[in-house]
């Protein structure tokens, strides 16, 4: 490995330059670990589920003890139903993920090589075509170019001499 900084060969990786000092990180490891979409499905089902009970609470609160006075200021009632708009928000997000949990099950796993595959992917499924085109017919085919087979009567002493 050779030193961004100051072009110094023969590093080690998450090391510091011998040369220079600058922190030489090991640009081939993954930064961060690339995470199972199931992972990202449970953590939408808790804080779904967490945003959904606190804004309700928080709802529930401010109308028991700061509303339906006489001295209540307007912008509490707006408060509240935001909340309220929120946690409605949340419960069809919650519902849209359970649904989406059902459909990732029921999908057929496969290996990381199947999944690299091209035949394993959408449209690129392979079909066979083997009865689909007629075999070649060459008797009647039609040369490609216009020279081509015209030389064939020649003889050697009506070719040109090629000195």
């Amino acid at each position: 490995m050779f030193c961004p900084r100051c072009g110094k060969a023969e590093q080690v990786p998450e090391t510091y330059c011998r040369q220079c000092g600058i922190f030489l990180p090991d640009l081939s490891k993954r930064s961060k670990r690339e995470r199972p979409p199931e992972e990202h499905l449970k953590a939408n089902t808790v804080l779904s589920l967490l945003t959904i009970v606190a804004s309700f609470t928080l709802a529930i609160l401010l109308y028991a003890f700061l509303g339906f006075r006489s001295s209540t200021h307007p912008l509490i009632y707006v408060t509240a139903s935001l909340l309220l708009a929120i946690g409605g928000w949340h419960i069809q997000t919650f519902i849209r993920t359970q649904q989406l949990k059902k459909q990732w099950k029921r999908r057929a796993p496969l290996t990381e090589v199947e999944a690299a595959l091209p035949e394993t992917q959408g449209e690129f499924k392979s079909r066979s075509t083997a009865k689909l085109l007629d075999q070649t017919d060459f008797a009647d085919m039609i040369p490609p170019s216009v020279t081509e087979n015209t030389t064939k009567h020649l003889t050697e002493r009506s070719q040109p001499k090629i000195s």
